[in-house]
């Protein structure tokens, strides 16, 4: 940041401070990396799973601020670009390729193969940092070569637009989990029609889908059985399905005997569930 300042480039300080922001950032993901190992006990039934995906949405969110901080200021030089000293933006610029390269290569290798939103989270700030450094040896050397002042807050600007695209997904995918949505590859729907299809099932109803954190997805349901089914052998070839069929293994099954009389669902928003009008399965889309 420093250099920024004594060598008049905009570029170079938002390259230093988006530097500044993934160390912070890397850093808070270590830390959500070390609580999640930690298994569940007291009233933390499932561990610290989800500070990792707290970990991710503000790593996301500083991205973003960041980018704007950037982006007025990139905007406020262009009305009047000072002159830049281009041989040394290029120094620095390269030096920052050179740091941050090496730190994307050992984050790609561990994040290889892992369901890891925090990770991810860092690793788009480490790649972003590349990005930046990049655009510093452009615009040093548009500067030096050129004398184009305002290649400078030009590239700083794009810095800018990179770290809020980047972020993108980061809040879109923890907002998602927080809000408890289904994830696209878990569809109530799909998961009551294959439920309903398993012999000895009557009805399927209040599906729920969703991700407790990265790699860690839960399903509950309210199955129906007929009359005089094995509601044990039941239960244990509606987690098969699941299992199976869509990858889930952390279920909560409710199963019951067939109803002589329309089952209420004692649920905020849902409507009362009607009576079958035939034996063959039903599926009613209480689903979430």
């Amino acid at each position: 940041m420093l250099g920024g300042l004594w060598l008049h480039s905009v570029a170079l300080i938002a390259d230093a401070v988006h530097n500044v922001s993934d160390g912070i950032a890397i850093a808070i993901a270590l830390a959500a990396a070390t609580l999640t190992v930690r298994g569940a006990s007291g009233r933390r039934t499932y561990g610290w799973g989800r500070v990792e995906i707290l970990a991710a949405l503000v790593n996301g969110l500083t991205l973003v601020a960041l980018g704007v901080l950037i982006g007025i200021e990139a905007i406020v030089r262009l009305g009047d670009p000072p002159e830049v000293r281009g041989a040394g933006v290029i120094v620095f610029g390269l030096a920052g390729i050179a740091v941050n390269g090496t730190a994307v290569a050992a984050m790609w290798r561990a994040a290889r193969g892992r369901q890891d939103l925090n990770l991810h989270g860092a690793l788009l700030h480490t790649v972003a940092d590349v990005a930046g450094s990049v655009g510093v040896v452009v615009a040093g050397v548009l500067v030096a070569a050129f004398g184009w002042d305002a290649a400078d807050p030009i590239i700083a600007l794009g810095v800018s637009v990179l770290c809020i695209v980047s972020a993108r997904d980061l809040i879109a995918e923890p907002v998602r989990i927080l809000l408890e949505r289904a994830p696209s590859y878990l569809d109530p729907d799909a998961i009551g029609r294959a439920l309903c299809a398993v012999e000895g099932v009557r009805q399927v109803h209040d599906v729920h889908a969703w991700t407790i954190t990265s790699g860690f997805d839960a399903v509950s349901v309210h199955v129906i059985a007929t009359p005089g089914v094995d509601q044990h052998a039941l239960l244990h070839r509606l987690e098969e399905v699941l299992r199976e069929q869509f990858a889930v293994t952390h279920t909560t099954i409710q199963v019951d005997r067939d109803h002589t009389s329309p089952l209420t669902i004692h649920r905020m928003g849902c409507p009362e569930a009607p009576k079958p009008r035939t034996s063959a399965p039903t599926l009613h889309e209480h689903n979430h």
